[in-house]
């Protein structure tokens, strides 16, 4: 078995590097779209999940946290008690906001010296543009109805001061650096591009060929076929992975704070997600136009729908569903989390576990129609 799948795998090979072309266009397709795609779309996003830790609970801090829920910015979805809980919503995926609320926070308000703090998600460029904004402007127009209703109640002149003053601090990206929050987005499209793209392509290239037919008058059974075809697009994408990675953190300085080693393991399961929607792509189209056309559309929904450039909680629950069919949707969250914020499987155990459930699935489906179409 081993001898026959080695064989197949000298002939990817010498095949691969034998069209220096395309080996070349493979290879610096990450480059340059790293320098093509260095900057998102800007956007305002509206819900942010948010978490807040009221450490007062009384009438003018439940008064502030009404007041961002009715702009509908932002959206509650837990009360924890510490800052350190927030920081741990946020980290996991939660949350992408969150809200800390000192105690006797009534007090200090009638005081003027009232401070809230509010922590933002700085590994999602819309989250931040528009949280940081809205956060900012919300503060200012609740403090001063604070302060209308002091006067009110005291009769005192008007003064310039206001009682409430919110710090917002963002996590991981303090200096909102656009590519920081690009790269690793862009590494999840360029993986998936070209692990999709390299197994349609090889293997419609065999059927046009004619090759396919004579390897399988040879003793080499389809699963081995399929195995000796896949490894090598799985090295040229690890390899890719690799050269975007090292493109992000040395020429454009994006910091990496996760594993490295964690990174690459993950990235495989997303490899081979993306290999296997590939070939499942192959086993549909009849030539390279109609694989490169289903690509191109598959490609095109992933980006809308993964979460690329539109974020996912503002989608209807429908789409959010339908994306769940593309492997980038899974992978952008735990790039995020492993470039971005540092965190590690416990922070990131839902998209790594639902990114394995579905190169399982796909793979075998794949497998199935591939087996049926040499048949």
């Amino acid at each position: 078995m081993l001898q026959r799948i080695w064989a197949v795998l000298q002939k990817e090979f010498i095949q691969t590097l034998r069209d220096r072309g395309t080996l070349l266009l493979m290879l610096s397709m990450p480059i340059l779209q790293l320098f093509l795609l260095g900057y998102a779309v800007d956007m305002n996003v509206e819900h942010i999940p948010t978490v807040v830790a009221d450490q007062s609970l009384d009438d003018y801090s439940l008064g502030y946290v009404n007041a961002l829920v009715n702009t509908q910015y932002f959206d509650v979805v837990a009360y924890v008690a510490s800052e350190a809980e927030v920081i741990r919503a946020i980290d996991g995926g939660r949350a992408q906001a969150g809200v800390v609320i000192p105690p006797d926070f009534a007090a200090r308000v009638e005081r003027g010296e009232a401070q809230v703090l509010l922590l933002i998600d700085g590994s999602d460029l819309f989250t931040v543009q528009s949280g940081y904004t809205r956060a900012a402007t919300i503060a200012q127009a609740y403090a001063s109805e604070v302060l209308l209703k002091k006067i009110r109640r005291s009769g005192l002149p008007v003064t310039g001061a206001l009682p409430l003053d919110t710090r917002v601090r963002v996590l991981y990206n303090p200096d909102m650096q656009q590519l920081w929050f690009t790269i690793p987005n862009m590494i999840a499209l360029l993986m998936q591009t070209t692990s999709i793209a390299m197994t349609a392509a090889a293997v419609v290239r065999e059927r046009e060929a004619g090759t396919i037919e004579q390897l399988l008058v040879t003793p080499i059974r389809p699963a081995e076929l399929l195995l000796g075809k896949i490894i090598p697009n799985v090295v040229v994408a690890l390899i890719n992975v690799l050269t975007a990675v090292a493109v992000g953190v040395w020429v454009f300085h994006v910091p990496f704070r996760g594993s490295l080693g964690l990174f690459v393991g993950l990235a495989v399961i997303y490899v081979f997600s993306g290999l296997g929607l590939g070939l499942l792509i192959s086993t549909i189209a009849n030539n390279q136009k109609q694989a490169q056309q289903l690509v191109m559309m598959i490609m095109l929904l992933g980006v809308i729908l993964g979460g690329y450039i539109f974020p996912r909680n503002t989608m209807p629950p429908v789409l959010r569903v339908l994306g769940t069919l593309f492997p980038m949707t899974f992978f952008i969250p735990i790039s995020r989390g492993i470039i971005s914020k540092g965190v590690g499987v416990d922070a990131l155990w839902a998209q790594i576990a639902g990114m394995t459930v579905y190169a399982v699935v796909v793979m075998a489906i794949a497998s199935k129609a591939f087996r049926q179409g040499l048949e």
